[in-house]
């Protein structure tokens, strides 16, 4: 839709946020040319009068940009402010993975930990998983936000034993380390191993070992919040336009998608993380390095973090989406760029994805195109349609309807693609195009899907 030194400690204490939550007046004209040409891309997004964001852009410790647009409670009429705290969803992962990784290099755990060591009660039939599973997906546990009623019992408060009860006795999907399956089971989990090594609740576990250190004041598990400050409203679209978001008690989400928290503080964890002040270097680099199953596959995912790249440069990112709020926050680390955006509302149509990509492909110098519609002629459309292959499970089809190309994936829902070249499209709302490209008879033989920076070939069914 989760033991520091007194010098480290004293170090967390005096870390401040990137350093330029300056006024404009003070900043460069060149600072302020680059504020303004991202504030130029992502503002079109959102309308004043509807749910909004609030967006931070940060460059080697100097904040680029802050900003918040539209609003923060659509029936009250609030607008939203920089500050206002929103729900984080699956964001709040990383918060739970370091947490574990923390108890690593203090030597509390190691990764290859069976969970039963911990969890004595948790039923593995006869399988052997990790710490590292859990944190990596790739246990093979059912994820219980995926498993039948979990929707219509979403609103019932509920004991941490009592959540696993709910699916720990449901058989393993695979193998564990042997597939990838993004699984909020798995960190549900890592937030009870959490609770059994240090004795603390989990939400008492990262104010005090991590909040309070890093002075994240607007940062908490929901309902544990130390500090008042503006809030965001959670928004859905229904039939009739823009409602409240569905409730939802905290106490499901938990060490999978709990937080709330503020772009600044968001900023704070972040250039402390990447300085080094939570983990140790080595940790730090593993839980940023892809995991790799037992047949060799890379997953693109390391320790709470997605590993991949952005306009062809290496990305550590990481998106959420909770009852009536979506989120992401990413960091390309050699260029030392930094972005979150959180929103709130659970539309699907304005991805915070696609709005940071943005942001920080900018910020980099090497911006998205900016894609214009062009028309071409039916006839292409015609040898563009059949089936291209994805994978052993999966296709993508495309075919003409009233002089468009529609593309569907197996599974989803059919997507209108807007030709921006002969061989070209563009999706929606989205920064993903489709290529076709021609063997050496010129034949339609395979199609090339560039997204967020990397490539996928999918060859046509049937092609020679």
């Amino acid at each position: 839709m989760f033991k520091l030194s007194a010098l480290c400690f004293a170090s967390l204490v005096a870390l401040q946020a990137p350093a330029a939550f300056a006024q404009d007046a003070a900043r460069p004209a060149s600072e302020q040319a680059l504020a303004s040409r991202i504030d130029a891309a992502i503002a079109p997004y959102y309308k004043a009068d509807a749910p909004g964001a609030t967006v931070i852009v940060t460059q080697d410790g100097k904040t680029v940009l802050r900003k918040a647009y539209g609003m923060a409670d659509v029936a009250k009429g609030k607008a939203m402010t920089p500050d206002t705290a929103l729900r984080l969803g699956s964001i709040t992962k990383q918060f739970t993975a370091v947490g574990i990784l923390m108890l690593l290099d203090e030597g509390k755990l190691a990764l290859d930990d069976d969970i039963t060591k911990f969890l004595p009660d948790y039923p593995t039939r006869g399988k052997r998983i990790t710490i590292e599973h859990l944190l990596t997906h790739t246990s093979g546990i059912v994820s219980y936000t995926s498993r039948a009623g979990f929707e219509r019992n979403s609103t019932n408060d509920m004991s941490v034993s009592g959540m696993i009860d709910t699916f720990k006795n449901d058989p393993l999907d695979f193998d564990p380390g042997t597939r990838f399956s993004y699984n909020n089971s798995g960190y549900f989990l890592l937030g009870a191993v959490i609770e059994k090594i240090s004795g603390q609740p989990y939400a008492k576990f990262v104010e005090e070992r991590i909040f309070k250190p890093l002075d994240m004041q607007h940062t908490a598990y929901e309902g544990h919040e130390r500090n008042p400050g503006p809030r965001a409203a959670g928004h859905t679209k229904g039939w009739f336009g823009v409602t409240s978001s569905k409730p939802l008690s905290m106490s499901q989400p938990y060490a999978a998608g709990s937080l709330v928290s503020t772009v600044d503080d968001l900023a704070r964890w972040d250039a402390a993380i990447t300085a080094g002040k939570l983990l140790k270097p080595a940790t730090w680099q593993k839980a940023t390095t892809s995991y790799v199953l037992a047949d060799g596959k890379p997953t693109n995912y390391g320790y709470g973090w997605q590993i991949g790249k952005l306009r062809g440069v290496p990305m550590v990112a990481h998106g959420g989406g909770i009852n009536g709020f979506s989120t992401y926050a990413l960091r390309l680390p050699q260029q030392k760029v930094y972005v979150a955006v959180l929103t709130n509302s659970d539309d699907a149509k304005i991805q915070p994805e696609m709005v940071a990509s943005k942001a920080a492909a900018i910020a980099i110098g090497n911006p998205f195109p900016d894609f214009k519609a062009v028309k071409i002629d039916d006839a292409l459309l015609d040898a563009y349609a059949g089936t291209y292959r994805i994978d052993a499970n999966a296709t993508r089809s495309f075919k003409r309807d009233n002089g468009k190309l529609v593309m569907q994936r197996s599974n989803r829902e059919p997507i209108t693609l807007t030709p921006y070249a002969n061989d070209g499209f563009f999706m929606p709302d989205s920064l993903t195009t489709i290529v076709f490209a021609r063997n050496a008879k010129g034949e339609v033989s395979h199609v090339v899907v560039h997204s967020q920076g990397s490539e996928l070939i999918n060859q046509r069914v049937g092609a020679p």
